[in-house]
């Protein structure tokens, strides 16, 4: 893992979230986005190096509408950068980690991404995420 990729904070309103981002880090959000894979709005905010993603529920069945229900607004996991997606995986699989999906799925911002189970990492989500060549 190369890196901090980005934090993803789940949000009611990506409109209003970014709002209050774009006010605390003095910049603006420069991309929102919808994966209808999993069906939310994102919205990102880079300060310096680091990225924030808001990520706002599409419906009531979706991960993050189900995060907010149970624990209300705030981080929902920490995603870092990797070379080889595939690789990464069969690494973490081999190391015991429990993995949310099997095979790396389109995420937001031109990213293949994998989900580690937070049961694996004491409580925390971790996403892997590897840029799409264009």
């Amino acid at each position: 893992m190369n890196k901090v990729e980005h934090i993803g904070i789940a949000v009611n309103s990506v409109k209003l979230a970014g709002e209050i981002y774009s006010k605390l880090l003095n910049t603006p959000v420069y991309k929102t986005e919808t994966v209808e894979s999993e069906h939310v709005v994102t919205a990102f905010l880079q300060s310096g190096p680091n990225k924030i993603e808001l990520l706002e529920s599409l419906n009531d069945d979706s991960a993050i509408a189900k995060f907010i229900a149970k624990k209300g607004e705030g981080i929902h996991h920490i995603a870092f950068e990797v070379d080889d997606i595939n690789a990464e995986m069969q690494r973490l699989k081999a190391e015991g980690f429990v993995l949310l999906n099997d095979k790396p799925k389109q995420g937001a911002d031109n990213k293949l991404v994998c989900f580690v189970h937070p049961k694996s990492a004491n409580g925390v989500l971790i996403e892997l995420c590897q840029e799409v060549s264009v």
